[in-house]
């Protein structure tokens, strides 16, 4: 085993000295986690798509603020939007704009 930086040396003495404690999910949040788990369990085909950076990076954004893997949030929100089940929820991240509300300027 390789040797303990100074931030796991921290977490180490601080479980060993009780200070850490467990945190109570819900069970919203359990049923959630059960649902990445068994979505990430059946899969059994590969699709590559093509994104722009930015919207990788707003998916990538959006899976950090959802605590999973921008892979299984991509695929949840496939899943939920054929299943129906798809619900849309106001990122607490900043919208960017989609340039849809500006207008060119022509010379």
């Amino acid at each position: 085993m390789n040797a303990l930086d100074r931030y796991e040396r921290r977490i180490l003495s601080a479980f060993e000295a009780g200070k850490l404690k467990s945190v109570v999910t819900s069970e919203a949040s359990l049923r959630r986690y059960r649902e990445y788990a068994r979505a990430t369990l059946t899969k059994n085909k590969r699709v590559n798509v093509r994104l722009s950076t930015q919207d990788l990076s707003d998916i990538q954004a959006r899976a950090v603020e959802e605590g999973v893997p921008y892979q299984t949030l991509i695929s949840s929100v496939l899943h939920k939007f054929l299943t129906g089940r798809f619900v849309e929820r106001p990122s607490r991240l900043t919208a960017r704009s989609s340039g849809r509300g500006r207008q060119r300027r022509t010379a």
